[in-house]
């Protein structure tokens, strides 16, 4: 089911050894394009056109009732409720620790730079409804927004039609458990432009106010929207398939592997489940285990179709060095660490989204408890880019307080530097304000 490639005795470019699958954005562009004019246009009776459309009911109302969110918690299940608590407790205690702090850095007499962190005045987060249920993409959205003191959070996800044409009552329950009230009964593409453009009913009553960014993850169709509005709106990435990565050695136990592997391709047909060992013993083995493990799982159609295709497979190589330099030339999003010596090979990790140390730090426990976020960087954008975090809903703002003592050192210095780019009014502004004098 999952291939083995031996790359020992063979030469190999690291960043380019496990092809990713193919998310044609472009190719949903095309679709997603007339969408987003239906709801410039018609605001939002375009919302709840496309919604029946593509989801199969219409909602009674874009807005979801305050007493549906009420009903929604009170009906949750014991166990999920004290479940999502724990979450959102141990989420609130990372994210809040990842505030930073305002500074005031005085640089010489009368001249001083601050620096403010501000938070965003108003997010749209997005949490999908498709092939699963997500109330941890609730959590990991929404706590780090209020942990950066954002004061607007709402939040757009789809109507189920076995629930009435409301969102599913376990997201709902969520929101609530999170003092979320402003939620929307839409999704994929329209629900972004309804985000961002905001919407309006036939008789001109503003349903939602437009957002200033736009968080969350979603298909093909949800990525190609916030690809078309990014610059009139922040967002966070345009997010690929889930992808896992194991780098792991002898040591490893190959039933556990499997089993973590196994688990993120239960999110996506074209999600990316790889291992990278120096072992051919245990590339065997976790592959003997993972056909073991596969035969009966829910969603065991989608998750052979992950496991075979391209983006999927074992990679063995000679060395540890080795296994290194090909995990960091892929860049995953997450990277479990399943070796003798993992603090050691941490050390010399530079490229993955979050990084799962040792056989008791399996990816799912981030995906819902570990405290940590789990929207994070794909497709190879780990390089250059982070998770979801507080920061990811600031903007640095810097206070620049100059007197005419703290001005007076470095006037002709500025001149100097401007009159070089052959900027000369602004050489001028500073040489009148000790003219004039």
């Amino acid at each position: 089911m999952l291939n083995i490639t031996d790359l020992r005795n063979t030469r190999y470019d690291p960043a380019t050894v496990m092809p990713r699958a193919k998310l044609e954005i472009s190719d949903a562009s095309a679709i997603v394009d007339p969408i987003i004019d239906q709801v410039r246009h018609s605001g939002a009776e375009a919302v709840l056109q496309l919604t029946e459309q593509f989801d199969g009911i219409r909602p009674a109302s874009l807005r979801v009732p305050a007493e549906a969110m009420v009903e929604a918690l009170e009906n949750l299940n014991d166990d999920v409720r004290a479940a999502l608590e724990e979450s959102i407790a141990r989420a609130r205690k990372v994210h809040a620790a990842q505030l930073p702090p305002d500074t005031v850095v005085p640089l010489a007499e009368g001249a001083t730079v601050e620096n403010h962190w501000v938070p965003i005045q108003r997010v749209g987060l997005y949490v999908p409804g498709g092939r699963a249920v997500y109330p941890s993409s609730v959590i990991m959205n929404v706590v780090p927004a209020q942990a950066a003191g954002v004061g607007s959070v709402c939040i757009a996800t789809p109507p189920q039609r076995e629930f009435n044409g409301l969102p599913h009552p376990t997201i709902l329950a969520a929101c609530q458990l999170l003092g979320v009230d402003e939620v929307y009964a839409t999704g994929g593409a329209q629900a972004i432009a309804m985000l961002v453009l905001g919407a309006r009913d036939a008789a001109g009553n503003q349903i939602c106010q437009p957002v200033d960014l736009v968080t969350g993850p979603g298909n093909v169709y949800v990525a190609a929207a916030k690809q078309a509005f990014f610059g009139q709106v922040g967002i966070d990435a345009v997010a690929g398939p889930s992808e896992i990565l194991v780098l792991a050695d002898e040591s490893a136990n190959p039933a556990w592997v499997a089993a973590d592997l196994i688990s993120q391709s239960e999110h996506d047909p074209l999600a990316a489940s790889v291992l990278v060992t120096t072992s051919l013993e245990l590339a065997h083995a976790v592959v003997a285990e993972i056909e073991a493990q596969v035969p009966g799982a829910p969603l065991e159609n989608q998750i052979r179709e992950a496991l075979t295709g391209q983006q999927s497979g074992v990679l063995v190589v000679e060395t540890m060095d080795e296994a290194i330099e090909v995990t960091n030339g892929i860049a995953t999003e997450h990277l479990e660490l399943q070796t003798a010596d993992n603090d050691s090979v941490l050390k010399r990790i530079t490229h993955a989204g979050a990084i799962f140390l040792g056989p008791y730090s399996p990816v799912p426990l981030g995906d819902y408890s570990a405290g940590s976020n789990h929207v994070l960087p794909t497709s190879g954008t780990a390089r250059f880019s982070s998770g979801l975090n507080t920061a990811s809903f600031l903007r640095l703002q810097q206070h620049i307080r100059y007197d005419q003592t703290g001005l007076e050192p470095v006037a002709k210095g500025i001149q100097t530097l401007a009159a070089s780019e052959g900027l000369h009014a602004h050489a001028e502004a500073i040489r009148h304000r000790f003219e004039e004098m």
